[in-house]
């Protein structure tokens, strides 16, 4: 997987391309998405906003999650995933969001959501995209990976949709 940097300057040459502005919605990640949007100069261009919604208070506050949602599926779920990605976009008015909420471990897992267990959701213009990925490692390996991923795939959701 190609380091952040290189996804971010593909991610910035596609959104400007676009004339779009996107958000972020991090849980377990703590801000990382966003800290990596923002070392690219210029990254105001395109960059909204991004929220940090750890707690579960947050997440229904500041992205609008239905309280029903948490306590059906958990804060580590898709459908969870996908409420924080559009409560993003639709809070921010931007073109393109993405979420992440996860266990970064070492504790918090469980048999049936263990550590390295991610749940991601990008929203396009109103479409919600969600997965689930587990990712092996420390607790910061786990975000690094994390990071990573949410952004790669961000970047090959947008291509799908504008090619």
């Amino acid at each position: 997987m190609m380091g952040s940097i290189a996804i971010v300057e593909r991610l910035a040459e596609r959104l400007q391309a676009l004339n779009w502005t996107m958000s972020t919605a991090e849980s377990c990640t703590g801000g990382m998405v966003a800290a990596n949007i923002t070392k690219l100069a210029g990254s105001s261009a395109w960059f909204e906003r991004g929220y940090v919604t750890y707690s579960n208070d947050a997440k229904q506050q500041d992205l609008n999650v239905n309280p029903q949602s948490l306590l059906q599926f958990g804060a580590v779920s898709e459908e969870v995933a996908g409420e924080m990605a559009l409560g993003c976009l639709t809070k921010s008015k931007t073109n393109a969001s993405l979420s992440v909420t996860g266990i970064a471990g070492p504790t918090g897992g469980s048999e049936k959501k263990p550590v390295g267990t991610v749940c991601f959701a990008w929203c396009i213009n109103g479409k919600v995209y969600t997965k689930t990925t587990f990712f092996k490692g420390d607790r910061e390996a786990i975000r690094v990976q994390a990071c990573d991923y949410v952004l790669k795939t961000l970047l090959e959701h947008i291509d799908t949709v504008h090619d």
